[in-house]
């Protein structure tokens, strides 16, 4: 039993079917990556995940509870964090500023108020902030504004806002999309150490097959709203089910 399970998921958007019947199961503690081709499911699947999309049939449970139908606070009180395809951060405001953002509230959806019913004190969000920057080695840019971050900063600093709200389950929607190698890289490196460091599960869905052979420990492959195939990185890689869904013939 993982600590998200997917069972007999279907789900159509008018004549087309975006998934059918799929079954997924993600272990704790592990990096698992979701893959496949073009309109595979990929982002379906991952809508149905955080409960923002109700599948037409099956189940999503995160340790032991259902997902579906929940409004975003509620998916975050559960210990679910989802960082989307093009970072969503605050870019008129300082690094520092964006990380204190989620500092002031716990992962319930409430703020943390203090005996006199303020948000906590000034200095407690600033070293809660600060500790969280020094985490994702970003503490040199705490006042640079985020908008004049690059791609794989302004990434760094989304990652780091969702761990501050300590999650159990990290959701990973294409998280080096539109970054130069360098950046690839200084990601893989930071969620290594993430994965690493930290009591949590990492799910990616990711197009380069370079990420998902750095990091992923399981993988499961979709194809046409199906998962096809869920192995490990090894025997995903000479996969010919896996190289024909991906090259439209037979390898």
């Amino acid at each position: 039993m993982g600590i998200l399970e997917v069972k007999n998921v279907n789900k159509r958007f008018g004549g087309l079917k975006a998934l059918s019947e799929v079954n997924l199961s993600i272990k704790e503690n592990t990096v698992h990556a979701i893959i496949g081709p073009n309109g595979a499911g990929k982002s379906t699947l991952l809508n149905c995940l955080v409960g923002k999309l109700i599948p037409d049939t099956g189940s999503v449970m995160f340790d032991g509870q259902s997902v579906l139908g929940r409004a975003p606070y509620e998916i975050n009180q559960m210990g679910i964090s989802r960082v989307f395809q093009t970072p969503e951060i605050f870019g008129d405001l300082s690094v520092m500023e964006n990380m204190m953002i989620p500092c002031f509230a716990k992962r319930d959806g409430y703020f943390e108020l203090n005996a006199y019913g303020s948000i906590g004190s000034q200095k407690d969000i600033l070293e809660r902030a600060m500790h969280m920057l020094e985490e994702m080695n970003m503490a040199d840019k705490r006042d640079m504004h985020a908008a004049s971050l690059s791609r794989g900063d302004k990434r760094r600093l989304e990652i780091g806002m969702c761990l501050s709200q300590e999650p159990r389950l990290l959701l990973l929607d294409e998280p080096t999309a539109g970054m130069a190698r360098a950046d690839t890289n200084n990601t893989i490196d930071l969620l290594k150490q993430i994965s690493e460091e930290r009591d949590i599960t990492i799910a990616i869905i990711e197009h380069d097959m370079h990420v998902v052979f750095s990091l992923a420990q399981r993988i499961t492959v979709l194809a046409q709203g199906t998962p096809l195939v869920e192995d490990s990185p090894e025997n995903i890689k000479g996969n010919p089910k896996v190289r024909e869904a991906y090259l439209g013939e037979s390898a």
